[in-house]
């Protein structure tokens, strides 16, 4: 439902939950229902950038502006004009490039390194992250202005063991789609599902879905028995 009101609003969201409940997905359902659908959705996994390189990632560079730049580079920011960029993990950006998100939210601009040219960017933001930013700003890892940009609408996604009701629609899914792709008919015996119920899934939806492609690519037979 929140999913669905926000979507057509080019308020920022950010959302939270553990790794593996799914946020990139919700960020996909929030861009895909929105009037941004036919424009690119950018993702950028904030964890997985060096920090010497954040702000030429985001914001691109000049041809020159450091070693090794031969060439002008667009960057996230710029590529995701007229649509969504999806900032996933941003608990892990440096203080430094979380300065000039924030000059971005506000000025709706930025400016490659090494240039001096601001550039104009139409972007809706949406933000991930799992771990608490309250927790960071009082360690002074986090910029406090910076969280209320990003928190306009908070979307708390929910560990699988606090959804246990989903277990076996994402069971049925994800073995759907490998009997499909595989020609086969497989399904889990009364025994196995018990033992999908029983377990807690620390690792989510992603931990599920490993699962299930495991039991189904180890299994004999059309009744997956353990």
């Amino acid at each position: 439902d929140t999913i669905k009101s926000v979507a057509p609003y080019d308020t920022a969201v950010l959302i939270q939950g553990e790794t593996g409940t799914g946020k990139e997905l919700v960020a996909r359902s929030i861009h895909y229902n929105s009037a941004r659908k036919n424009e690119p959705l950018i993702t950028v996994n904030c964890a997985a950038i060096p920090e010497t390189l954040v702000e030429s990632e985001l914001f691109g560079h000049e041809k020159g502006a450091f070693t090794g730049a031969t060439q002008q580079k667009k960057g996230k920011f710029e590529l995701a004009d007229g649509g969504t960029i999806f900032l996933d993990e941003i608990g892990d950006m440096p203080m430094q490039a979380q300065a000039k998100i924030l000059r971005v939210l506000q000025e709706k601009e930025i400016t490659r390194v090494g240039g001096v040219k601001a550039i104009h960017t139409d972007v809706r933001l949406i933000a991930a992250t799992n771990r608490s930013l309250p927790d960071l700003i009082k360690e002074g890892k986090f910029r406090e202005d910076l969280y209320y940009r990003l928190n306009v609408v908070d979307i708390l996604v929910p560990p699988l063991r606090e959804r246990v009701e989903d277990i076996p629609l994402l069971v049925e899914y994800f073995l759907n789609r490998h009997n499909q792709r595989y020609h086969q008919q497989k399904q889990f015996s009364p025994e196995a599902m018990q033992r999908i119920f029983a377990y807690s899934w620390p690792g989510n939806i992603r931990e599920i879905e490993n699962a299930v492609e495991r039991a189904f690519v180890l299994s004999k037979g059309n009744i997956i028995k353990s």
